[in-house]
């Protein structure tokens, strides 16, 4: 995962294939253990809460305190389809006004009612877990976005909690190489130009 100066303010960078993308999120054990062995998420996951996905890695590293926060001593990465990831992106609505998005409050607030998806940018997260000067894509899935992410689009879930812990165990000793090397390759996620509109992606 090695990005150059040049890095678009508002990117979407993860690991995918032709038909999946890889979205990472944090559970305690007993919502992540059941989630493994069922290979989707099943109770007591709650559907009727927003869940949020990221595509970045260390931005879920930032999140979850290198799966040490409490609630989130699982890390899982999940494997969902492309379909299934660029349906929610269509149907977003960004969390916060943006005048360059809306046409005014109304406008915003309006899809917001209307969507059950929410798209954040959040500063990208270095090695160490510094703000970088570029984003980072948070989605946030709600009712029927929830449905589908459990029932149609999910194709793996992986607990890579070993992972996260051991590039922590190597950045505490200053082996930052060895760290780098273990974490998962991401790159820019190619999106047809009505869905970076809609999103509020940079198109440079």
């Amino acid at each position: 995962m090695m990005y150059g100066m040049n890095v678009p303010a508002r990117e979407i960078r993860a690991t995918y294939s032709a038909e999946s993308i890889t979205v990472y999120q944090a559970y305690s054990p007993e919502i992540a253990e059941p989630a493994l062995a069922a290979g989707r998420f099943v109770p007591p996951f709650k559907r009727d809460r927003m869940t949020w996905v990221k595509p970045s890695f260390l931005w879920m590293m930032y999140r979850c305190g290198w799966a040490s926060k409490p609630g989130q001593e699982r890390v899982l990465a999940i494997e969902i389809t492309r379909g299934g990831f660029e349906w929610a992106l269509a149907r977003a609505a960004l969390s916060h006004y943006d005048p360059a998005q809306h046409r005014d409050h109304q406008d915003w607030s309006q899809r917001v009612k209307d969507s059950p998806v929410r798209i954040q940018w959040d500063p990208e997260r270095s090695l160490h877990l510094a703000a970088l000067p570029y984003r980072s894509l948070q989605v946030g899935l709600s009712g029927e976005a929830v449905d589908r992410y459990v029932g149609e689009w999910t194709v793996a879930v992986t607990d890579v909690t070993s992972t996260a812990r051991a590039i922590y165990q190597h950045l505490r000793v200053g082996d930052e190489e060895v760290a780098r090397s273990l974490l998962p390759t991401e790159r820019p996620y190619p999106l047809p130009p009505r869905l970076a509109a809609t999103i509020g992606a940079s198109t440079e």
